[in-house]
């Protein structure tokens, strides 16, 4: 089997796991303050990193000289990043969230790739892009909430705008990194620096918390969050992005809306329709027509080394 369909398999089931989270953490933030459970959900993970990385690796340690890059890229892309999704998520629609959080990723991404990589732009990455944008427009529209202007969400808009671009900046800041070192160390130290960067954040959430009110249900979606959305789906998407470009990558962001739509037609009962699934048939066009062309270059590198 050719390598590169593995890679955009973990990539797409990634993304599923992702969008399968909408629901699902929306469910605990019912009964948990948002921070905290995103805390929660990146420093319950940093043991199973590290714990990875020994077994895997023989080493856990980095550089002095590459720490502080990490740290930076911990605290923009986890500790800044999360709080932006949260709070446009809070100051604007939901419909208006999902579009500006996820549509201009790739975009953002393709602009600002040759400041990291040297990723060539195909007729066929902007074609297939161009018809995976639109589908999730479709995707997230569709559900009949529109997309809004109004004054009154603005700041939401410009911090939905903003997740987009650190997004693409945090994914694109890893790729050199990943030419020494692994996926899993660079996710591992990049998530143990967010989470120390958020501990502060979360000081008047642990008293005002009503821990009694969590059942087995809030401990697994919390635990889903840590093994599958962060230990798996960090080092995954990482270590295929690595191999099929930034670019490429982030175009299967794109699967998350859809992924979130199923899930709540699918668990909550949420309604499914035909504009929807036109619009995921458009996106997966798409998608497919991204991955059936092969790189224009060379890898960045041989395998990742460790430290």
């Amino acid at each position: 089997m050719d390598r590169r369909w593995m890679y955009y398999a973990g990539l797409i089931a990634v993304a599923a796991i992702w969008g399968t989270n909408f629901g699902l953490a929306r469910v605990a933030m019912d009964v948990m303050d948002p921070i905290l459970f995103t805390f929660l959900r990146f420093g319950s993970a940093v043991p199973f990193f590290f714990i990875l990385l020994k077994l895997k690796e023989g080493s856990i340690g980095i550089p002095w000289r590459v720490a502080g890059a990490l740290m930076a890229i911990g605290l923009v892309g986890i500790t800044l990043l999360e709080i932006m999704v949260m709070y446009s998520i809070k100051y604007t629609t939901l419909a208006n969230a999902s579009l500006l959080n996820v549509a201009p990723w790739p975009i953002f991404a393709a602009l600002l790739a040759p400041l990291f990589t040297r990723e060539v732009i195909t007729g066929r990455l902007l074609a297939g892009g161009a018809a995976a944008i639109v589908g999730v427009c479709l995707v997230i529209l569709g559900g009949g909430e529109g997309f809004t202007l109004s004054g009154e969400h603005m700041i939401g808009n410009a911090l939905a705008l903003g997740v987009s671009f650190i997004g693409a900046l945090f994914n694109l800041a890893s790729m050199p990194l990943m030419r020494r070192f692994s996926a899993l160390r660079i996710s591992a130290w990049t998530i143990l620096f967010g989470a120390l960067f958020m501990l502060p954040l979360t000081r008047s959430a642990w008293g005002a918390m009503d821990w009694g009110a969590l059942t087995g249900m809030h401990y697994s979606i919390l635990l889903y969050n840590v093994i599958g959305c962060t230990v798996i789906g960090f080092v995954v998407w990482n270590a295929c992005m690595y191999q099929v470009g930034a670019t490429r990558a982030n175009f299967f962001r794109y699967v998350v809306p859809a992924a979130a739509v199923i899930a709540g037609y699918t668990l909550f009962s949420e309604s499914l329709t035909w504009l929807q699934l036109a619009g995921a048939a458009c996106m997966a066009g798409g998608l497919i027509w991204i991955s059936i062309e092969r790189r224009q270059r060379e890898p960045l590198s041989a395998a990742p080394r460790s430290a």
